[in-house]
Parts: structure tokens; sequence; C-alpha cells
């Protein structure tokens, strides 16, 4: 399955939660590098999926920043799958 299928997929599922606001960033020249893929506020909680194939890899900026959303109080995770997506809101408490 190719990246953007999974990000696809991720999305379908995170408007069927409900109190779910999520959207894609896009890179580009305007946007800001190693901003993960998916970002979403769910029942107050912040969220952000940086998308993977299975064999996929952070980069460093990626991993940094993912580290920074952490320290700022944020829920952030590499995922390759809506399960893994399902899984990290339910390790935060909410519902997947």
């Amino acid at each position: 399955m190719l990246e953007r299928e999974i990000v696809a997929a991720i999305l379908r599922h995170l408007k069927t939660i409900p109190r779910c606001f999520a959207w894609k960033t896009h890179g580009g020249m305007y946007g800001t590098a190693g901003i993960p893929d998916i970002i979403a506020c769910i029942d107050g909680r912040f969220y952000a999926f940086e998308v993977k194939q299975p064999t996929g890899r952070l980069t460093r900026l990626q991993e940094v920043t993912l580290k920074k959303i952490r320290a700022a109080g944020g829920a952030a995770y590499m995922v390759t799958s809506v399960e893994d997506v399902s899984a990290a809101i339910s390790a935060k408490g909410g519902t997947p």
C-alpha cells in the first residue's frame, strides 16, 4: 500500500470519530519541514501522525519534530496503519 493510500484510510477513519478535527498537512515552500503528515484534535487532545509504509523510517528532522511535540504535551506518533492510529488514540485515553 502506498503512503498516500494509508494517509487517506487514516483520514477516513478519523472522520468517524466524534469530536475529531483532522487534516493532512502539505509540504512546499510555505510549509514547515518535518511537520507530521496528519494533525488532529480529538476531544481536546492534540495528535500528530507521521505516516510511513510498514518498512519506512523517520528522517532525523521528523524524529526531532515528534519529540518537540511530545515535549509540548502533544501526542506524536509514527504510524503505518489505521490500527496504529487507533492504538495511539486509545493509549492517550481517547476513543478510537
